[in-house]
């Protein structure tokens, strides 16, 4: 079973979506700008995926121009700022058992597939 992070208006997300669905696996939708992840999910999510939790942040979002540019945070702040502000997360992440990938480019998700 898969899980994907997923904001239906972003053309790479339904993409990713796309892929999933036409290989048969069962998937869960989560829109995470809906339904945000914890703290403890997204740390989970940033292991998962074996990057630092300011890798995972939408750069070009007008949120992090005006609030988070040029600043220093902790992992921790990143991913309180992430839980705040959702908008701020990469998307779309598809996550099967303790395995995460970032669905960029979308075809990335068929390292989970199969």
């Amino acid at each position: 079973m898969l899980k994907i992070l997923h904001n239906p208006r972003c053309q790479k997300s339904r993409q990713t979506l796309q892929i999933i669905e036409e290989s048969g696996e069962m998937v869960t939708v989560v829109e995470y700008l809906k339904t945000v992840p914890s703290k403890e999910e997204l740390q989970d999510i940033v292991n998962m995926l074996g990057i630092e939790p300011q890798d995972l942040i939408r750069k070009g979002e007008a949120i992090y121009k005006e609030e988070f540019k040029d600043k220093t945070l902790s992992g921790e702040e990143w991913i309180e700022a992430m839980v705040e502000h959702p908008k701020l997360i990469e998307r779309p992440i598809v996550i099967k058992g303790n395995k995460a990938v970032l669905g960029r480019p979308p075809e990335k998700v068929k390292e989970l597939l199969g």
